[in-house]
């Protein structure tokens, strides 16, 4: 359900969220329908397969089109988190996910929901960040202090810190894994 909301960026909205739904008849034949109004379905058929994909098309389409806002609340702490069963405070940026069960196969939603609920929904894949908000004039970029020394692309070390033995450098693991214990079969000698 989409809704337009008169408010600033710094404002908080409420997240939005769509939904897809297939829906089966007795007579074998299905229909497609979405949250949004303005979303033309196709009418209804018996080729179940071909709806499955359009609805599933549809929802990619939603979450493609949409922006995501990075002052939306979050729309699954605004549904008190019922989409997953481990507590969390809402917190981080907001991001847009796309949920389909396919066990269930029936129901695909697009919401735009925080970083913290993101990773807790089963079945959930995220589709799209909020930009960053731009820094305005009232804002200005914090002084940060150059590094000392030139940093090395790609995170890696430099040779120059690295221990003279050639042993890893302190607080950080090899590469391999110490090899996994055989374990003996029951009845073989």
């Amino acid at each position: 359900m989409t809704t337009a909301h008169p408010a600033t960026s710094t404002e908080r909205v409420p997240g939005r969220a769509w939904t897809i739904r297939l829906t089966g008849h007795s007579d074998r034949s299905a229909t497609v329908s979405c949250t949004t109004a303005a979303c033309r379905m196709p009418p209804r058929s018996k080729d179940l397969a071909a709806r499955r994909a359009f609805a599933a098309q549809h929802a990619a389409a939603h979450a493609k089109a949409a922006t995501v806002r990075s002052n939306a609340w979050c729309h699954c702490g605004s549904q008190q988190c019922s989409a997953h069963t481990e507590p969390v405070h809402c917190a981080g940026s907001v991001v847009l996910i796309v949920r389909h069960d396919p066990t269930v196969g029936q129901v695909w939603s697009v919401e735009e929901v925080c970083a913290a609920c993101a990773p807790l929904i089963p079945h959930a894949t995220v589709a799209a960040r909020a930009a960053r908000p731009r820094r305005t004039a009232e804002q200005p970029a914090a002084a940060v202090p150059a590094p000392a020394r030139a940093a090395v692309p790609g995170g890696f070390s430099s040779p120059d810190t690295a221990p003279a033995d050639g042993a890893p450098a302190p607080g950080r693991r090899s590469g391999r894994r110490p090899p996994r214990p055989q374990r003996r079969r029951t009845g073989q000698r």
